[in-house]
């Protein structure tokens, strides 16, 4: 059944309680107030109230200073950056380094059959400079044609890891598109869910695919803006609005973005967050370009919280006339 969750579907068995709900989300035991339904819910219900299909809870906590937690999940871990950001086509990796510093991203994602994941004896190496200590190391099936090469990738990358979970998959189906090979993406999901893996997967802006792959267990859907690298931002907003308000897993534009404005566009349609590299890489200054996207995202995501205003064919006066005196 669905509920609604602080605004959000979720998915959950029939005779479920508040409490499996808050389980769910990791805040048993927290400061928190729950309303259902509009009315206050004692937590001495938490674990009795069984929950209905269309129930709407809303789940606060106190904060200080006015900021908010305006956090996601994938695969379990919480992240506040909804940027996401590649590794590809800088000039070094002293400017790989700084750009995404300043993009603020907490996941990162590397190509792993690239040779700057293990350079020549004597230059760096690039997990040096994006510990993942610091960052959530994301290995990209980047170049694969096929589901075989996307799997056996994947689990080159856990083994490099030391057991990483989180891929990225992308099966492309061609040089000249790079528009992803569908058909081969969902074996290649299958294949890796039952291994084990926690998949992200880049697939193309069809309402249809994306809910295919979240049903085959991947735990985020990345449908694209445009052609990878291409920079024309987001063709299709309402293939994208369909996904986002389908989906129960997060869903994160990859692939088209140009510009800071097109980021935020992806935010305001109600996607998760956003994964680029050329679109800050290819930049004049791509230092500047990753603060202008982390900008870009926070906008957008501001925007999309807010509630934009209507639509309307004509003028709408924003003084009333009321009490004019002539």
């Amino acid at each position: 059944m669905i509920i609604y969750v602080n605004g959000e579907t979720r998915q959950y068995t029939e005779a479920s309680r508040v409490a499996d709900v808050l389980a769910d989300l990791g805040l048993t035991g927290k400061k928190i107030a729950v309303e259902l339904n509009k009315e206050i819910l004692p937590f001495t219900q938490y674990e009795t109230h069984l929950l209905q299909g269309e129930d709407r809870l809303e789940i606060v906590h106190a904060i200080g200073g006015g900021q908010d937690d305006d956090s996601f999940v994938i695969a379990g871990k919480s992240y506040q950056s909804r940027l996401l950001v590649g590794t590809g086509k800088y000039r070094d990796l002293e400017e790989t380094r700084l750009a995404i510093e300043a993009s603020g991203a907490q996941i990162v994602t590397v190509a792993i059959r690239r040779t700057n994941i293990g350079q020549h004896a004597g230059e760096p190496n690039l997990l040096e400079v994006i510990s993942p200590d610091k960052y959530t190391i994301l290995p990209n099936t980047a170049g694969c044609y096929t589901a075989e090469e996307a799997v056996r990738t994947c689990r080159l990358g856990r083994e490099l890891l030391g057991g990483h979970n989180l891929v990225k998959l992308e099966v492309l189906a061609d040089q000249l598109t790079l528009f992803p090979d569908v058909a081969e993406t969902y074996i290649a999901a299958e294949l890796l869910v039952k291994d084990g893996f926690d998949v992200m997967v880049y697939t193309n802006d069809d309402p249809i695919a994306a809910k295919r792959l979240e049903d085959i267990g991947c735990v985020a859907v990345m449908p694209l803006a445009a052609p990878i690298g291409s920079g024309l931002g987001i063709r299709n907003p309402y293939n994208i609005l369909t996904i986002v308000e389908n989906a129960n897993v997060p869903i994160l534009v990859d692939a088209g973005v140009g510009t800071a404005s097109d980021a935020a566009i992806a935010m305001e349609l109600g996607c998760d967050g956003v994964l680029m590299n050329t679109a800050i890489a290819a930049a004049k200054n791509p230092i500047l370009m990753a603060q202008a996207m982390r900008k870009g995202i926070e906008a957008g995501r501001e925007a999309f919280l807010a509630g934009r205003m209507p639509r309307r064919r004509f003028a709408s006066a924003s003084s009333p006339i009321d009490g004019l005196f002539f």
